[in-house]
């Protein structure tokens, strides 16, 4: 795996946001890739409880400047990065004053979802596909995590599928336990439309539930791993009809078994 390339994309990663086995998961993973001589990027929201000035994070103008639209708006793209102390790691950050300078993660202060997370989910999703081509960076493996990033593996396989950055990337998602209440906005398959994606690509989210969400990573995705130790049994049952490389859920040999498993799915390329 040495000199291959590998791309982290998560919705949360310590030491940025609170430990938990999501976010610790896709900064223990990428931190022993990038050990082994992996080169490695990570991407993640700037969300606004996020302290940049602890964390020393810092615009990139180059990458900054460009509209992303969502929805029929242009919304303004600002790249951050930050390098995780004794590391030597990079990590990205996708910010928008709109959607991130709020000084909360997923919900507000009563528990209920943002009306916007689908908003931010698109823009997350094109804002680090965006990113990576202005770096001309074209990963060999691109390793999702998070449900908030689970939007990337669709827009990959649909709206960016002409570009030839990504034409040799394997998409992996991991699956997590950490599913929300409720919907995200009602609206999210149409504002997923707007982008010319076809109806057939997104009947799976008309009604975007957490379950659905993940349901469409999977369907785009060429490979899963399992991020917890139990899932949903309607994720487990809808993966079970997919015909693509699982890995089962490590409790020990983690960094081992993930290399391993990207390894296998570059040599089945």
């Amino acid at each position: 795996m040495k000199d291959k390339r590998i791309l982290f994309v998560s919705s949360e990663v310590v030491p940025y946001l609170p430990e938990t086995e999501l976010s610790s998961t896709a900064f223990n993973v990428a931190k022993n890739a990038h050990s082994k001589g992996v080169q490695t990027r990570i991407f993640t929201p700037r969300f606004g409880v996020i302290n940049e000035r602890r964390h020393q994070l810092h615009e990139v103008i180059r990458l900054s400047g460009m509209n992303l639209v969502v929805n029929d708006m242009d919304m303004p793209l600002i790249i951050k990065v930050a390098s995780i102390p004794k590391e030597r790691m990079q990590v990205y950050f996708i910010d928008n004053e709109e959607y991130f300078k709020r000084k909360a993660v997923f919900t507000d202060e009563d528990g209920n979802l943002f009306s916007d997370n689908d908003e931010r989910a698109i823009f997350f999703a094109k804002g680090v596909i965006e990113t990576v081509k202005k770096l001309n960076w074209a990963p060999d493996i691109i390793h999702v995590h998070g449900w908030m990033a689970s939007l990337l593996p669709l827009y990959l396989k649909e709206f960016y599928k002409e570009e030839p950055l990504f034409t040799e990337s394997k998409i992996i998602t991991s699956l997590y336990d950490n599913s929300f209440e409720g919907n995200l906005n009602e609206t999210l398959a149409d504002k997923i439309k707007f982008d010319h994606i076809s109806d057939e690509k997104i009947t799976t989210i008309q009604t975007p539930n957490f379950t659905n969400i993940l349901k469409s990573a999977i369907e785009n995705s060429d490979a899963i791993i399992h991020g917890s130790e139990t899932i949903s049994e309607e994720l487990s049952s809808f993966l079970e009809e997919k015909e693509i490389p699982v890995l089962e859920y490590q409790s020990e040999d983690l960094k081992e078994s993930y290399l391993n498993f990207y390894a296998d799915l570059i040599a089945a390329n």
